[in-house]
């Protein structure tokens, strides 16, 4: 009896970084000299597939034995050959290489929409994706229905934009299908920027025709026959693998002249975009596309109704549009019944920083951040307490935990001063500072700002020149006060959303943390030891052996002492690099 055996090796940025390539060689090269592809013919397959979520763990292989899934972990090439032998020839898994019981946890409170065939299909392989059941959604949508019947059903669904404003999709489509213009056009968003974001890049290195089948659908519904996907070149592997899957839509007839023999016909352009932060707005992302400086405008007019080359315009961004042909599939009452009342559906998390499991999420709207952390992401890295979770980015705000049984849904969040936005989410622990955090973000701001208003361009620079001056110890009293009317004012008169959200982690770290800024102000001391300027390094003499590591590791010369006696250091020559407090094997240096 012939068996049926389908490997899957994570092939997303994690598993090529840790060697996917190899391990995706070496299986094909020990299948072959097994005589199993010979056996079993189209029976057995080795294929890459995008992220399969835990990236802290790549390279992962999943190996299908009749539909048996077995999960292995930091697969290395030299680990092949005994998987091959014992387990896909002998029949026994090699039990010390299997996923332990990490994978039930981090995905037993997951509910895959938008990643639900990423790690199934290859992203390079459009009959992959087609044997899912890709692209019959389009088939039905362009035979059978009109375009008021599309928006009904994703505004019955009530899917809103993941791309952080969460305005409700089925709207914006209806609104621009009203839109007088025998041209109008549909844009990809995939200028994701934020820094630890990462989930509309695995989405297309993952699954990139769900984009497309997601464009095709939405410009039948608003008239359009013209789209372009604004990707950032800084993402090779997902502008490739995007080119790979157009041109095969193009093959397939999906794309070009009258789709499925219907009267409709559509085309797609990429554009890349050269990484600029403000680029995530629309307006300044079509600025870009027409080939202007990438700079946003006064709003009105709106993209629907003056958009790309002043033509009604539809921006969605990534997994918006990749829920688009599952909705359709299944039907908008099945979406709707995840998530909160307000908040449907599910939402794609990038969970980075201080967790035990960090990767890529899909979760119901309505979870808890709990949930999240203690069950998905295993709780902090190295035993230590959490602090807080930042969300949303730049844009977002740091969650304190004591608020840890919030809902995730937009509501939510924004009532506790921070948005779910693309999907960004940072945990962090008791040795992050929450004045240096919010120095980190409205640093990235400041750079990213296009300078066209002044609110942001000069508002966002004296936010840093305040912040800078409380981490070097030079804080004075107001300047609290100051950095929240300062705040206020940037966030009320900037002219886009990057302005308009960027005092969010100021603010909300002062409304949650403000002993840290008192702090830092008042005592000249960061209680989390982060901030350099404010950390006095002494040697503590009866733990010193006098082994003079410390002496060689630092820069300035400010360590002085004879052999097997306790060694100084000279505050006056210290510059408080942390050098000789890293390489003490018997922690005799102690920071304050």
């Amino acid at each position: 009896m012939h068996k049926e055996i389908v490997i899957r090796v994570c092939m997303g940025p994690g598993g090529i970084a840790a060697g996917g390539k190899e391990v995706l060689g070496s299986f094909r090269e020990h299948l072959l000299k097994a005589g199993i592809f010979a056996k079993l013919k189209e029976k057995c397959s080795s294929h890459q597939v995008g992220c399969l979520g835990l990236c802290a763990r790549d390279v992962l292989v999943e190996v299908h034995i009749n539909r048996n899934k077995t999960v292995y972990q930091y697969v290395k090439p030299d680990m092949v050959e005994r998987i091959v032998s014992e387990h896909i020839s002998g029949g026994k898994p090699v039990e010390e290489w299997l996923a332990d019981d990490t994978f039930k946890t981090f995905y037993g409170k997951q509910m895959k929409i938008v990643l639900a065939d990423c790690g199934k299909v290859d992203p390079e392989d459009i009959n992959s994706y087609i044997y899912s059941g890709g692209y019959e959604p389009t088939r039905e949508v362009l035979t059978s229905w009109i375009p008021d019947d599309v928006i009904d059903e994703i505004k019955t669904s009530g899917l809103r934009g993941r791309g952080g404003a969460g305005f409700p999709t089925g709207l914006k489509w209806e609104l621009a299908r009203r839109s007088k213009s025998e041209i109008k056009y549909i844009i990809c968003n995939a200028d994701e920027g934020d820094p630890g974001a990462f989930m509309d890049r695995a989405v297309i290195e993952g699954n990139p025709h769900s984009v497309i089948e997601g464009m095709i659908i939405g410009a039948f519904a608003i008239g359009s026959n013209k789209g372009y996907v604004y990707i950032r070149a800084e993402y090779p592997l997902a502008v490739e693998r995007l080119k790979i899957a157009l041109k095969q839509a193009y093959e397939r007839r999906f794309l070009g002249k009258n789709i499925f023999n219907t009267s409709f016909s559509f085309d797609i352009d990429i554009k890349l975009g050269a990484g600029a932060f403000v680029c995530g707005e629309e307006t300044a992302l079509i600025a870009s596309i027409e080939g202007q400086r990438g700079m946003p405008r006064p709003k009105p007019p709106f993209p629907i109704s003056k958009g790309l080359w002043q033509r009604p315009t539809v921006i969605n961004n990534v997994e918006t549009l990749a829920n688009i042909p599952y909705i359709i599939r299944k039907g908008a009452g099945w979406y709707s019944s995840f998530g909160t009342e307000k908040s449907k559906g599910t939402k794609v998390f990038a969970l980075t920083g201080k967790i035990r499991n960090t990767g890529l999420i899909e979760v119901p709207m309505g979870i808890s951040l709990r949930e999240i952390i203690y069950e998905i992401g295993g709780g902090i890295e190295g035993g230590k307490a959490l602090k807080a979770v930042q969300t949303g980015g730049p844009s977002g705000g740091c969650i304190p935990a004591s608020m840890l049984d919030l809902n995730v849904d937009y509501e939510s969040l924004a009532k506790a001063g921070s948005i779910v936005g693309s999907g960004g989410m940072i945990v962090l622990d008791e040795d992050n500072c929450m004045v240096n955090m919010a120095k980190y973000f409205i640093q990235f701001t400041q750079a990213e700002s296009c300078g066209k208003c002044v609110p942001c361009r000069v508002g966002t620079k004296r936010l840093l020149e305040i912040l800078e001056r409380i981490t070097k110890g030079q804080g004075r009293d107001g300047d609290i006060e100051r950095l929240e009317r300062l705040c206020n004012g940037v966030k009320n008169t900037s002219l886009c959303g990057l302005g308009q959200t960027a005092p969010n982690p100021i603010l909300s770290t002062i409304r949650y943390f403000r002993e840290e800024y008192e702090t830092h102000i008042r005592d000249k001391k960061c209680p989390a030891k982060v901030c350099k300027d404010l950390l006095i390094y002494s040697i503590i003499e009866e733990k010193c052996k006098g082994c003079g590591t410390c002496m060689k590791a630092c820069p300035s010369g400010a360590i002085t002492g004879d052999k097997k006696k306790p060694h100084k250091i000279d505050p006056n020559k210290c510059i408080r690099c942390g050098a000789c407090f890293d390489v003490c094997k018997f922690k005799s240096v102690g920071r304050d």
